[in-house]
Parts: C-alpha cells; sequence; structure tokens
C-alpha cells in the first residue's frame, strides 16, 4: 500500500543513542493549537536496550495530558505515518525508516521496516511490506496486547500513564527569577494523565552500523 504524505508536525525530538546499551530521551509538552490534542502532536521519544541485549526498543508518545476519561475513547490517526527515523552513519540522514500505520478495521497497527526509505525529510511513503501486526490495547486492559514476529521485532500499541516527570509550576518560577532551582523531588505536573503509546521493539543486527545512531521520531499526515 502507497502512502504519500506530506508532513505537518515535525517534534523537535532528536537524540543520539549507542547501539550497545544505555537510555536516551526527549520529550516535548504542549504543542502548538495547530496539532494540540490531535494524534499527531508527539509528547515523547525513547530509546533504550531491551531486556534482551541484542535489542533497541523505540518508543514513541502522542497525544499527552489525556485525562482517564479521554484515554478511553482515544484513538490513532488511520491518515498518520508514525516514523522513527534512524541515521547510522551520522550524516543526520535517516538511513532506516520504522513506521506505524493505524488500521480502524481491526483496531490494530501495521508496522513497516526498519528499511531505508526511498523518500527522506518532509516526505515519506509506506516502505515495504509489513514486518509486524500489534493490535490496540485498550484502556484499563488487565494485560497488555503485546506481538512478537518471527523477524523477532516485537511490538505495543495504547494508552498509558505518561512516563516523563516534570515539575511545571517549578520551572516557571526558575525562569521568572523566583526559584533558584528544582527541588528534590518535586511535584510531577503530568501525573494522572495518558499519552498513546507506540512501542517497537527491534534486534540490533537490523539497524546496522555498531556504534551509536542519531533517532528522531515524525508524525506525517496524508493530505
Amino acid at each position: 500500500m502507497k502512502m504519500k504524505t506530506k508532513k505537518i508536525m515535525l517534534a523537535a525530538i532528536a537524540i543520539t543513542a549507542a547501539v550497545t546499551g544505555g537510555i536516551i530521551f526527549a520529550a516535548d509538552h504542549i504543542d502548538s493549537p495547530t496539532v494540540t490534542s490531535q494524534a499527531i502532536d508527539i509528547t515523547d521519544l525513547y530509546v533504550f536496550q531491551g531486556q534482551t541485549t541484542s535489542n533497541l526498543v523505540f518508543v514513541a508518545n502522542t497525544q499527552g495530558l489525556m485525562s482517564p476519561g479521554a484515554s478511553a475513547t482515544a484513538k490513532y490517526d488511520e491518515n498518520t505515518i508514525l516514523e522513527f527515523n534512524i541515521d547510522n552513519n551520522n550524516d543526520n540522514i535517516e538511513d532506516l525508516v520504522i513506521q506505524g500505520k493505524y488500521v480502524a478495521a481491526t483496531n490494530s497497527i501495521n508496522i513497516y521496516g526498519p528499511i531505508a526509505p526511498s523518500e527522506k525529510g518532509t516526505r515519506s511513503k509506506l516502505e515495504g511490506s509489513i514486518t509486524a501486526i500489534v493490535g490496540v490495547t485498550p484502556y484499563g486492559a488487565a494485560s497488555p496486547v503485546v506481538t512478537t514476529a518471527t523477524n523477532g521485532i516485537k511490538a505495543f500499541a495504547g494508552p498509558r500513564d505518561d512516563p516523563f516527570f516534570f515539575d511545571l509550576n517549578q520551572y516557571k518560577k526558575v525562569i521568572a527569577g523566583t526559584a533558584s532551582g528544582f527541588s528534590s523531588t518535586g511535584t510531577d505536573t503530568f501525573a494522572g494523565t495518558n499519552v498513546m503509546s507506540f512501542v517497537v521493539e527491534v534486534p540490533k543486527t537490523l539497524l546496522g552500523g555498531t556504534g551509536k545512531i542519531n533517532v528522531w521520531l515524525e508524525t506525517k499526515k496524508k493530505i
């Protein structure tokens, strides 16, 4: 299936992760009004070594600050691609992509890649064939729906508690000059709110390279 898209929101989230391990994250809550409360609104990108050390885990969180009520009815967007861009030779150009495309009819996400993209930059299409399919875990489910494909790719999709800790009120005080720094442990502004999470665990052998990789996350909407 070919899906031409034009990017309408590129998250200012890019990280460098060691293929050999480590945990890296970046966050971007409360975006501009044009994307806030939409499925394209990115909150977080995480990349870390899996429980199996030969794997890397990629996490894309979107639709932040959802209440429990909003989480129960939240959905992914069929016209939006979730795309991890992977640069494994340090030239800041994507060498591989991992893409997620929601299918409403089956309430699942089709996963493509890791694969070299035929288009780079602001436009994308679904690349290659489907490498895994994961059903969306409903809010409040007793256990998560996790798929494991024959190629070693594992995946999860669905609502989750926002894992990012940030004391927004203290941050505002620091910016205003009324506080000199953050207190320990502070107050988590995002406590009790949820995100829609898309998680893909990939064998490192599918990523190429042996050192560091640069990763950035985009949501690209079909127009």
